[in-house]
């Protein structure tokens, strides 16, 4: 089985996102903003609220972060659009490399996601994907967001395998190769943005794209 994360690994979270944020700030004439600045920001936010208990849905996630990143910078977003960039992943396309990649893989594999995403927020942007899925695994059933081992356990008793039945495809190095260093199963490292890797946490193979880790996952 293949397991994957979703967003930026799958679909255009880091396109989608920024196109967002610019607009907010055109909005609120902040030229002198920063859009990724606000993203990093943002990450931050969200690596502390997931780590905190009781649970939190992904949606409340994603208002409480961007309204702080925003804030930070010394804007005062309106609640609307805080909303709409709370339910920006519901329109997340696939790159383009992945519908392709994923059919290529169905022929051999089950296919299963892996998401810090709530099962309303996710299920658009899965159908948007346009390749049928075995397993979508949120943090909402989980209870728990990556990197926790929380969430990964979950996933393999509801899907009824063990960890090295399965190989974890995925872009966040903290989010997802820290949590597969730790629990010891395999993992190919979607290094989309040309970013430095953390070797502590090898071994992983790493890649450009979906595409070329459909490549190593498949007999030429």
């Amino acid at each position: 089985m293949i397991t994957f994360d979703c967003y930026g690994t799958l679909v255009q979270w880091y396109e989608v996102l920024l196109h967002e944020i610019e607009s907010t700030l055109s909005a609120h004439h902040r030229t002198d903003a920063n859009a990724g600045q606000i993203l990093e920001s943002f990450s931050s936010e969200a690596k502390r609220m997931t780590a905190e208990k009781p649970h939190r849905l992904y949606k409340d996630i994603l208002r409480s972060g961007f309204d702080t990143a925003f804030r930070q910078q010394g804007i005062e977003p309106a609640a609307d659009e805080v909303e709409r960039i709370a339910n920006s992943p519901m329109t997340m396309g696939p790159h383009p490399d992945v519908p392709d990649a994923l059919r290529r893989l169905r022929e051999r594999y089950e296919l299963a996601i892996f998401t810090n995403s709530d099962d309303d927020l996710i299920s658009p942007t899965v159908k948007r994907i346009g390749v049928p899925l075995d397993y979508v695994i949120t943090a909402e059933q989980a209870r728990a967001y990556k990197p926790s081992r929380d969430l990964f356990e979950h996933a393999y008793r509801a899907m009824g395998v063990t960890a090295d039945e399965t190989i974890h495809v995925a872009m966040g190095m903290y989010w997802d190769m820290k949590a597969r260093h730790e629990l010891g199963f395999r993992g190919i490292w979607v290094n989309r943005r040309g970013e430095n890797g953390n070797p502590e946490w090898l071994p992983y193979a790493e890649v450009e794209d979906v595409g070329q880790a459909a490549n190593l996952l498949l007999p030429s």
